[in-house]
């Protein structure tokens, strides 16, 4: 049996939709861009008080990019986040000359350790970037206090986390920005694209612009027939825009979002009703306040490169989420940092595994992922 570590939700839907983005002559940013925005946005509105917004972007490195943009990060400034994640986040600080400062994390979560973070605030602290590993959100009412406290932004990196929840509020709708990645692996896929919410005006007028070059108008403003030929660069932009054809893959998986988590819930609770007892494996930890969008399963096992190759053999896939970002030559040896520093983060490097999840996948198949498991580790 080969069972793949990730397999894309893609039906009929997603490619009608595609072809008649083609058919429309849309391919780059047009309708189906600003449709997508208005039911993304609709759908993190749901049960909120607040009137988010949403942009359409390529990644999520643009859109965590045009967020720190948008609050007037600036050389010389800081930036903390957990060392436990994807080198994007890390990267979008240094394009600023800003320093990225790195957290530990908590080791039944591996979230970004509240504990650990105010120590880490100085006079140049501009920003805290919390990241919602595996689809469960950070610890934010405490992280909201201390960014309270000190006058910083919180920019929430939810690339593993739509659909999830915080105390009954939907992450994108808690921090000042909250950032999204629509890759091909993540909960909702685009291939490609990510988005930006928010409900401050300004941050939304300046991610707008600088996400198509600066220009003070875009694609669609200019090519419909309420347009006009001229624009002025208002801003040192960036070239960010998404493209209908990605929107259109975004709207159809939009329409079964629901159902996709409610697979993903299904698959997490087998893995764990399995696994419960057997003291080799060590399970993800969803606190009780909140509700994880399981985008990925993490378990703990003490031979971890062994049973990575083992289950290699007998055809099921797996990835090590992450290698953190202080034991990264390049940040290592550009920042300085010590790897004594993050102890919490050192032992869960070396034990975690990621399991596939994704919807469509057959109880069946499950069942041989956790036999295998349990055979190996």
């Amino acid at each position: 049996m080969h069972i793949p570590f990730h397999k894309a939700y893609i039906t009929d839907e997603e490619i009608n939709l595609v072809v008649d983005a083609l058919r429309s002559g849309w391919i780059t940013m047009g309708p189906k861009v600003m449709e997508f925005e208005k039911k993304f946005a609709d759908f993190i509105n749901k049960g909120s008080s607040k009137q988010i917004k949403a942009l359409l972007v390529n990644s999520c490195t643009a859109a965590l990019h045009l967020a720190l943009k948008s609050i007037g990060l600036k050389a010389g400034d800081e930036v903390i986040l957990p060392t436990n994640t994807f080198i994007a986040t890390a990267e979008v600080v240094t394009y600023f000359n800003a320093k990225p400062v790195m957290c530990d994390i908590d080791y039944d979560t591996m979230l970004m350790d509240v504990n650990k973070l105010e120590a880490l605030i100085t006079d140049k602290t501009k920003a805290i970037i919390p990241v919602h590993f595996a689809g469960q959100p950070c610890d934010m009412d405490e992280i909201l206090d201390i960014a309270r406290r000190y006058n910083l932004k919180v920019i929430e990196d939810a690339a593993h986390s739509f659909p999830a929840f915080y105390k009954d509020k939907a992450v994108g709708t808690i921090g000042d920005i909250t950032c999204f990645s629509f890759y091909a692996t993540k909960t909702l896929a685009m291939g490609e694209g990510g988005a930006i919410t928010t409900d401050n005006e300004e941050y939304l007028k300046s991610i707008k612009i600088n996400r198509l070059h600066g220009i003070n108008r875009d694609a669609w403003d200019r090519y419909t027939m309420k347009g006009s030929w001229y624009y002025e660069v208002v801003d040192n932009g960036l070239k960010y825009n998404s493209t209908d054809i990605n929107a259109a893959l975004g709207l159809a998986q939009l329409n079964k979002a629901e159902w996709m988590m409610k697979e993903r819930e299904k698959i997490a609770k087998m893995y764990i009703d399995a696994f419960k007892g057997d003291e080799r494996i060590g399970l993800p930890v969803v606190k009780d306040d909140r509700i994880s969008a399981w985008h990925l399963f993490v378990i703990k096992v003490k031979n971890r490169n062994h049973l990575i190759e083992k289950l290699k053999e007998v055809g099921v896939g797996t990835s090590v989420h992450f290698i953190p970002v202080h034991k990264h030559p390049y940040y290592r040896n550009n920042f300085g940092y010590n790897d004594s520093d993050y102890p919490v983060a050192n032992r869960v490097f070396e034990l975690s595994l990621s399991l596939p999840i994704w919807p469509g996948m057959k109880d069946e198949e499950v069942e041989y992922v956790v036999d295998m498991v349990k055979r190996y580790a």
